[in-house]
Formats: structure tokens, C-alpha cells, sequence
């Protein structure tokens, strides 16, 4: 079976974690601290804050940016559960805007008027890799004078214009085994506002600045100096990999046009986390059957949007035609740079056989 993703670990990183054994601090430490500094230099941020999952990141830049109890967060319904659901953490409320059907992002045409006088903040997606128009986002949130918290899981190292996602307004990132970069569970944030940052710093560590002395009720969302010594080293390579996976997309839109799959939308910025194909609903349980029996693996991201959720069943009735459309039609094969070039010929074979 050709997998859907693996993480790609070598001896930097084994090393790098029994150092980390060896010396006996396996917690929070100097490991965080200098992944911490590698990753807000990468993006070229003041501050990044190493955290234990993505959604804990989530979570904490909410609480960062003091989003709570009768505030509303405006996403995209077309995304994991876990970009919705530190929204309702803080009891705060999700509203989502549907999504643009070229990109599977949001649509920043139709936020405006999801905006109400309880608007706080703003969670565009980078869904699958693709960054989000930010420049319209951005404008939107200054118009409103709204928060803008990226949730960036997916793209490590995507760019819009030039500029990377998780440095326009506070980014948060995961570092989940399928990731574009790894540290078996690990999360990140990134920011420039000194005050934001010094918050989610006292709200990850039980609402401690000093030791023993917690100043409000905080969590533990640390991440430790295991996670930090693979990130480091992943890091390292992260260009790398978003070449290869480049290189991959690549092959799959220039081989598969001109058969019955939609390629994703192009973009020079795209790092391609997920190489996300299109198909009429009819068809697409045969193409993925067919792709089963010749042993590729494929996945559905996301085959029920978040308002249809049984979690959200406050929100079942509305409608987002085009997430919901989505949700029907998409599937993704491997993109990651783990597959080899006979892989990549062998999958695309395979999909003409079914897609002529």
C-alpha cells in the first residue's frame, strides 16, 4: 500500500532525542527554548511559542487575545473539528462562512456580513497547505478592527506574496506525525505583539510567570524538550520536503489534466500538506475503489463540514453550499516526500484508468 503520509525521522533525530534522554531533562527546557527561536526566525516573527499540540495553540491565542464568554470567532466550516473547537473552549462562539470553491479556503467575499457588533477575531484556514488570501483578510480585520489568528496547521512554509503564513496576524501550527514537519504531537505559535505573547506564555504554563505564583487559571500546554530536539531537526529539512511535495503536486496537475479529476488550485506558495483532487459525488466512491484495489491509499478531508457535525448540531441547519459540496466531491492521494517517482507514475496510471 502506497501510504497516505508517514513522517520522514533519520539519525538527526534519534540522536537528537537521546541527547535529550541522556541528559535527563525531559521536560520544558532549553530544547523548546531554541526551537522556539529557530521557528520565529524561519518565519521572521518576534515571538513563537512551542506548545503541546496544535490545538492547544488554537486554544491558547484565543485566551491571548482575551476571546471569550459572548464573543464570536468567524472560520470556515470546511476544515478538522479542531479548528472550531477551541472557539467553544473559551465559550466563545464559531461563525462560519463558506468556503471558495477554487481553493477550499474561505471566502473573504463573504465575511463582511457574518460581522456583528460580538465579532472578535478572524480563523482563516490554509487548508491542505494553500494559503488563504491574506491581503483580504487583513484588510477586512483592520476595517473592523478584528483579530486575525491563523491557523496554519497544514502549511508550514506556504507563502502569500512572498510572505509567510503565521506572520500576518498570530499564526498557530502542528507538528502531527502526517505533517509537513513533525514532533509526534507539538504545536506552535507565532506572533509579533509582545503582549499577546508574554499572555499565551503565562496561559500554557497554569498561569504562572514566576514558579508557584499563578496570577490567573491557566493549562498545561507545554511542549517538552523531546518534541522540541525532533522539531529542531525537522525544521532543518523542512525546505527539502516542501520541494519534494512540490515536485509531486507538480507531476500529479501535469499528468492528470485533461481527465475527468480537478486538479487543486494553482499556487506558487501552495506546500501542499494534502494533494486534494475533485470528482462528481457520483463517481468518487468508484475512483476510490478502484484506487483501493491497486493499492494506493487515498483519504476524504473532510467528508462531513463542521455545522453537520452531531457537536454542532446548533448549527445543522444552516447551509454552506459550496463546504458542503466539497465535502462530496474531494478525495486526496500521497503527496508527501517520502513516495518515489516509479510511486508517483504508478498513481497516476492508476487514476486514468478510472478517470478517462
Amino acid at each position: 500500500m502506497i501510504q497516505m503520509g508517514k513522517p520522514l525521522l533519520g539519525e538527526e533525530e534519534k540522536k537528537a532525542v537521546l541527547k535529550v534522554l541522556e541528559s535527563g531533562m525531559l521536560a520544558q527546557g532549553d530544547e523548546v527554548r531554541l526551537f522556539e527561536e529557530e521557528f520565529a526566525s524561519f518565519l521572521g516573527v518576534k515571538h513563537a511559542i512551542a506548545t503541546s499540540n496544535g490545538t492547544t495553540a488554537l486554544h491558547a491565542a484565543l485566551l491571548g487575545h482575551g476571546i471569550g464568554e459572548g464573543d464570536e470567532v468567524i472560520t470556515t466550516p470546511f476544515s478538522f473539528i479542531a479548528t472550531a473547537s477551541p472557539i467553544s473552549a473559551v465559550r466563545a462562539t464559531p461563525v462560519f462562512v463558506d468556503i471558495d470553491p477554487e481553493t477550499f479556503c474561505i471566502n473573504p467575499d463573504s465575511i463582511e456580513s457574518s460581522i456583528t457588533d460580538r465579532t472578535k477575531a478572524i480563523i482563516p484556514v490554509h487548508l491542505f497547505g494553500k494559503p488563504v488570501d491574506m491581503t483580504s483578510i487583513m484588510e477586512i480585520a483592520q476595517k473592523y478592527n478584528l483579530v486575525v489568528i491563523e491557523d496554519a496547521a497544514q502549511a508550514h512554509g506556504a507563502q502569500h506574496n512572498g510572505v509567510y503564513v503565521g506572520s500576518f496576524g498570530t499564526g498557530c501550527f502542528s507538528f502531527y506525525p502526517t505533517k509537513n514537519m513533525t514532533t509526534g504531537e507539538g504545536g506552535m505559535i507565532s506572533t509579533n505583539n509582545d503582549q499577546v505573547a508574554a499572555t499565551i506564555r503565562k496561559m500554557i504554563n497554569h498561569g504562572s510567570e514566576k514558579k508557584y505564583h499563578h496570577s490567573c487559571i491557566g493549562h498545561n500546554f507545554r511542549m517538552t524538550n523531546i518534541a522540541a530536539a525532533i522539531g529542531r531537526e525537522q525544521l532543518r529539512k523542512l525546505e527539502r520536503f516542501t520541494i519534494q511535495r512540490r515536485k509531486n503536486a507538480q507531476f500529479f496537475s501535469t499528468h492528470l489534466h485533461g481527465t475527468t479529476i480537478t486538479t487543486p488550485h494553482e499556487d506558487k506558495g501552495h506546500v501542499f500538506h494534502q494533494y486534494t483532487l475533485r470528482v462528481s459525488a457520483e463517481k468518487r466512491n468508484i475512483v476510490l475503489s478502484h484506487l483501493k484495489e491497486k493499492g494506493i491509499a487515498t483519504s476524504i478531508f473532510y467528508p462531513l463540514p463542521i455545522h453537520k457535525q452531531k457537536a454542532y448540531n446548533i448549527h445543522n441547519h444552516l447551509y454552506y453550499p459550496e463546504a458542503e459540496r466539497a465535502a462530496k466531491e474531494v478525495f486526496s492521494i500521497p503527496v508527501h516526500p517520502g513516495i518515489t517517482e516509479q510511486e508517483r507514475k504508478y498513481i497516476v496510471d492508476s487514476i486514468k484508468e478510472v478517470a478517462k
